[in-house]
């Protein structure tokens, strides 16, 4: 006779109670879509906004997902590999997988720990960080908590003299690459935050009051930590974000509209260390790029929040490739969502890929404990990638991994 009491018995599990509550919170969490959703629900509106949405209709926002989307592998099978190598070189330096942390202003609206949360996250993976100059936490202070690789991303301002003295902080703090960001002649329209009206820092006032009080965790961590402010330009003139400012407004009075391809000269005669140009959208610059000596480009439509209308990036890696021919390192940024699409780009002819939105979810989800996720999902998504499409290391991925389309 059946013991219904047994059966139960066999087929009964009580998974282990987590303690974290930032863990419990994440645990059912299997993807970076997934942390989105989370991050939405824990962040006010405006907040999330800022952080998820893109310029205009959003289009070039949708295209970068869906250009990786849409490429296909094509997998080899019974290719004997029995172990797989991850790693690879950026910029002459070996990392366990080719992913950057690509610059993302204002961090500390999504967690109070803001840019160091990431840093300590990225020096745990082994993998470079880029600071924004639009950071919340300053040169100093994030290289204070990271012994690890720090690159240092650089807006054209106005004012030459600050950008030389930020370079300048940025070398004595041991970073090592600038990343001049090359699309933001102005700012692009972003109407998300319009119909907010949206200013950095948040303001809490009628409009804010009801969306900070249905987020009651972020907006007493708002209130409890200091002040947020532009941290690289705290004290200069230029303005530090101690007041409310519509970001438009206050690129299009800082920023400098006329950079140029001199400047990449002038910012060599100021830097000893390599220079990546972020921003390229079409192969005739990157070309230029690659002739003048820049140590990297970056194949970037600011994640579709400048132009809405600009080329998904995906699409630019084989011709950009073919174009300069190994003279120069190529990472694309915008719509990396998974570790398969860093496969895919490489596969394509991209050195790496950068993330930002995938790991501010994870921030905004589950501050440093979120970030690492992301990281740690993405080395995991690689190699079981690479396992199920027949490649054994980096070096092996080329456009005969892709379907042609």
């Amino acid at each position: 006779m059946v013991n219904p009491f047994a059966t139960l018995k066999s087929v009964v599990r009580f998974g282990r109670i987590e303690t974290n509550r930032v863990e419990r919170r994440m645990q059912r969490a299997a993807n970076v879509h997934d942390l989105r959703r989370i991050a939405k629900r824990r962040l006010p509106g405006g907040v999330f906004d800022y952080i998820d949405g893109a310029a205009e209709d959003e289009r070039t926002y949708v295209a970068n997902e869906q250009a990786f989307a849409q490429a296909v592998f094509s997998p080899r099978v019974l290719a004997g590999v029995g172990s797989i190598d991850t790693s690879s070189t950026l910029l002459g330096q070996k990392v366990p997988f080719p992913l950057v942390l690509a610059p993302t202003g204002f961090t500390r609206i999504a967690d109070p720990q803001g840019e160091l949360a990431v840093a300590r996250a990225a020096h745990s993976a082994q993998l470079p960080y880029t600071l924004s100059t639009l950071s919340t936490r300053s040169i100093e202070e994030v290289r204070s908590v990271s012994d690890g690789r720090l690159w240092f991303q650089v807006y054209a301002w106005r004012d030459r003299g600050l950008v030389k003295e930020m370079v300048q902080r940025a070398a004595d703090a041991r970073y090592e690459a600038l990343m001049l960001t090359v699309d933001t002649a102005v700012l692009g329209r972003r109407e998300r935050d319009v119909r907010r009206g949206f200013s950095l820092p948040p303001s809490i006032g009628p409009k804010t009051f009801i969306d900070g009080a249905l987020h009651p965790s972020w907006t007493f961590s708002f209130l409890k930590n200091e002040p947020i402010r532009f941290a690289n330009v705290v004290g200069n003139s230029v303005g530090d974000g101690a007041s409310p400012v519509t970001l438009s407004d206050y690129v299009n009075t800082q920023f400098d509209p006329n950079l140029s391809w001199e400047d990449i000269d002038w910012l060599r005669s100021i830097w000893q260390g390599p220079i990546l140009v972020k921003g390229i959208q079409r192969v005739e610059d990157a070309v230029t790029a690659s002739n003048m000596g820049v140590s990297g480009i970056i194949l970037s439509n600011h994640g579709g929040r400048q132009l809405d209308g600009s080329p998904a990036t995906f699409s630019l890696i084989s011709p950009v490739a073919d174009a300069v021919n190994g003279t120069t390192e190529i990472f694309v940024d915008g719509g990396v969502r998974r570790g398969s699409d860093v496969v895919k780009a490489v596969a394509a002819g991209a050195t790496g890929a950068m993330i930002g939105r995938a790991y501010l979810y994870g921030l905004g989800a589950g501050g440093e404990q979120g970030v690492r996720k992301v990281l740690n999902w993405f080395q995991a998504d690689i190699e079981r990638t690479m396992y199920l499409i027949g490649a054994r290391s980096m070096s092996e991925l080329d456009r005969t991994f892709l379907a042609q389309q």
